[in-house]
């Protein structure tokens, strides 16, 4: 009796979760709209800004840096209140949070202050974290076998406003300098409205929370349940989360470094801030645009050849981005879009490593401290580029960052993740 039970339990709840996934994909893909737009700020202008009110290049990587380091304090943050409470709250307020942050930075530039623009980059940085956080939100109600697409479809939202954004540098200091605010800290007006927006939609619509439901179903409902392959494979998971973590580490690390001082090189040569901000652009695209093509690949392929394709990637972005001219502004675009592409390989192969392994139980906590790997090396990236380029220059830094993402390879194999295994379910 027990056996023909059970089907009966776990298919009744398929139609309901199935609904459910889609009712949370539609909404994180509205945030994420809303959050790319936030995000391409501090990219866009953040070094610049520094760079402006400091007057030295060798400290044009610091906000980079504190955005970065501030995103690794609020990813634990989020994934703790997310664990708790659920992914609503969790990820809603970590971009409320990114909204302060960016009033905060409109201050520090009326006031001329650095040292409360360096504070206010670090609060700023909370929606780095919670634009990355939401991925896995996306994969909570999702089976082995769709993981890297439904991660995919979250981080393919952000390219919207991600593209968008960086575009919009040049009409938001004018609108800034209109009201008197300076031109660079312009972009920050749209990061808090977009930022503020975010987190509106998150605690109004997304019900219900994709995690709490998962650990609700988990137990009966193969949907959410492991499958055997996770359930085998699942002996070396202490190797596979310091792998996956490793993986989206080092190529945030290298993206970061690269692209931090890419818009520096590029007033150095001559081109205006709206020639930097349409190359950031095309980077930000190249981040998220590629993600359902590279959640299909993981999906197919498996994890472990889609981390080690984004190492070679980098590298090819590293030498191209090297080797350019500083005045061929078409060369570093195609840098700066490999760049963006090996980052998205990593990401979306790491982060599927990652939620195979971690149960139900710790999956938000886990996933947080894994996340602040990832801000610690984007920290470390975007602080180490200015004072590289400062003491060298752009191309070296450029090809170290390439040859260092090749460590991604090794790193990819020794996790020893086998091919996604398809899972069968109503909806695959």
């Amino acid at each position: 009796m027990s056996h023909s039970a059970a089907p009966t339990i776990s298919s009744s709840h398929f139609p309901d979760t199935v609904r459910a996934q889609r009712r949370v994909l539609t909404v994180l893909v509205s945030a994420q709209i809303l959050s790319g737009a936030g995000l391409a700020a501090g990219i866009t202008v953040g070094a610049l800004l520094a760079q402006d009110m400091l007057g030295s290049t060798s400290l044009a990587g610091l906000p980079s840096a504190l955005f970065t380091a501030g995103s690794a304090l609020a990813a634990v943050a989020v994934g703790r209140l997310s664990q708790s409470r659920g992914r609503r709250p969790g990820l809603a307020a970590g971009y409320f949070t990114g909204a302060i942050g960016s009033l905060g930075v409109i201050a520090a530039a009326v006031a001329d202050n650095p040292v409360m623009l360096f504070v206010a980059l670090f609060v700023y940085g909370a929606g780095t974290a919670t634009n990355l956080q939401a991925r896995y939100a996306g994969a909570d109600l999702a089976t082995a076998s769709h993981r890297g697409r439904a991660v995919s479809t979250v981080l393919v939202a952000t390219t919207l406003g991600g593209v968008v954004g960086p575009n919009l540098a040049a009409p938001t200091g004018t609108l800034a300098r209109a009201v008197g605010i300076p031109y660079l800290a312009g972009p920050f007006l749209l990061a808090a409205l977009a930022y503020g927006l975010a987190a509106l939609v998150l605690a109004m619509w997304l019900r219900p929370d994709p995690l709490l439901l998962a650990r609700q179903i988990g137990a009966t409902d193969s949907i959410a349940a492991p499958s055997p392959a996770e359930i085998s494979s699942a002996d070396g998971s202490g190797k596979a989360i310091a792998s996956g973590g490793f993986v989206m580490a080092l190529t945030q690390l290298v993206m970061v470094a690269i692209m931090t001082m890419t818009p520096v090189h590029m007033l150095a040569h001559g081109h205006d801030t709206a020639a930097a901000g349409a190359v950031i652009a095309i980077h930000v695209g190249a981040m998220y645009l590629p993600s359902p093509v590279t959640g299909w690949l993981v999906d197919r392929y498996g994890r472990l050849p889609v981390a080690a394709a984004s190492g070679v990637t980098l590298l090819a972005a590293g030498v191209l981005a090297g080797l350019a001219p500083g005045d061929q502004v078409a060369l570093l675009a195609l840098a700066l879009a490999l760049l963006g592409l090996g980052w998205n390989l990593g990401l979306v192969a790491g982060t599927a490593i990652i939620t195979d392994t971690v149960t139900l139980a710790t999956r938000a906590k886990t996933q947080g401290a894994v996340d602040v790997s990832i801000a610690i090396a984007g920290a470390t990236g975007g602080m180490g580029s200015g004072l590289m380029v400062a003491a060298t220059s752009y191309p070296t830094l450029a090809f170290a960052g390439g040859i260092l993402a090749l460590a991604v390879v090794p790193a990819a194999a020794y996790s020893g993740r086998p091919r996604a295994t398809p899972v069968s379910s109503p909806h695959s």
